[in-house]
C-alpha cells in the first residue's frame, strides 16, 4: 500500500473517487453527498490531494482546499475503499493530507466540519480543537457547498452558527499544549459532547 501526494498521472481515479464519495455518504445518511470529476481532476492536478494505492487500485483519498485567501485550509473528500477498510488507512491518509498542508500551507489554519466520530477523534489527535462556527472562515464559498447536505436547511435557520457537523480546528500559532493538555479525548467523551450539541439544538428550535 502506498499513500502518495496526488498528480495529474491520478486523473484516471477521479470517476471512481466521485462515486465512492457519494456511495458512502449515502450509506451514512448526511454529509456532502457529490462531488464533480472535474473539480477532483483539479485537485489531483494541483497536488492538493493525496491518494492511496494498492497497486494499481484506489483504496482512499483525500484533498486541500484552500479558502479566505490561503488564511485557511480544509482537508475535505475523505474516503476509503470498501475492499480496504478495517485497517487503518483512513488515519494514514489523515495524517498525510495534514502533513502535506502544514508543509505547503504552514500559516494557515486547518479547520473541518464533520459528524463522524471517527474523523474527530483523528483530528483530535492531530491537535485540532473544538470550536464554533464563528471561528471558521466566513468564505461564502464553502458554507455554498454544504448546499448538496440533507442538513442545510439546519445550517440556514440558525444563521451558520450551528449544524449536526462539529467545527474543529488547527492553529499553527496557538501556543504549544503541555504533555497533560495532549490527552487525547476519547470515544465515549466525543460520544457525549455530540449528544450534548443535538440536545442545545433542538432546544433552540422549539424556542
Amino acid at each position: 500500500m502506498k499513500i502518495v501526494i496526488a498528480d495529474s498521472s491520478h486523473s484516471g481515479y477521479a470517476q471512481t473517487i466521485c462515486e465512492s464519495i457519494e456511495e458512502a455518504s449515502r450509506i451514512r445518511g448526511t454529509g456532502i453527498a457529490k462531488r464533480e470529476v472535474s473539480y477532483i481532476v483539479s485537485k489531483l492536478e494541483s497536488g492538493n490531494a493525496v491518494i492511496a494505492l494498492e497497486v494499481d487500485k484506489f483504496a482512499g483519498f483525500c484533498y486541500i482546499e484552500v479558502w479566505s485567501h490561503g488564511k485557511f485550509v480544509a482537508n475535505s473528500g475523505l474516503i476509503v475503499h470498501p475492499d480496504f477498510r478495517g485497517l487503518g488507512l483512513a488515519k494514514k491518509i489523515k495524517a498525510k493530507v495534514f502533513a502535506h498542508s502544514r508543509a505547503k500551507y504552514p500559516d494557515a489554519k486547518v479547520f473541518s466540519i464533520t459528524t463522524g466520530l471517527a474523523v474527530m477523534k483523528m483530528n483530535s489527535d492531530l491537535g485540532y480543537r473544538p470550536v464554533t462556527f464563528s471561528e471558521l472562515t466566513d468564505d461564502k464559498t464553502f458554507w455554498n457547498g454544504c448546499q448538496s447536505c440533507k442538513n442545510y436547511d439546519v445550517l440556514q435557520r440558525t444563521e451558520r452558527k450551528m449544524c449536526f457537523c462539529t467545527g474543529m480546528i488547527y492553529d499553527p500559532h496557538a501556543k504549544p499544549k503541555t504533555a497533560s493538555e495532549k490527552q487525547p479525548i476519547s470515544k465515549k467523551k466525543w460520544e457525549r459532547l455530540k449528544s450534548i450539541k443535538h440536545t442545545i439544538f433542538f432546544k433552540t428550535q422549539k424556542k
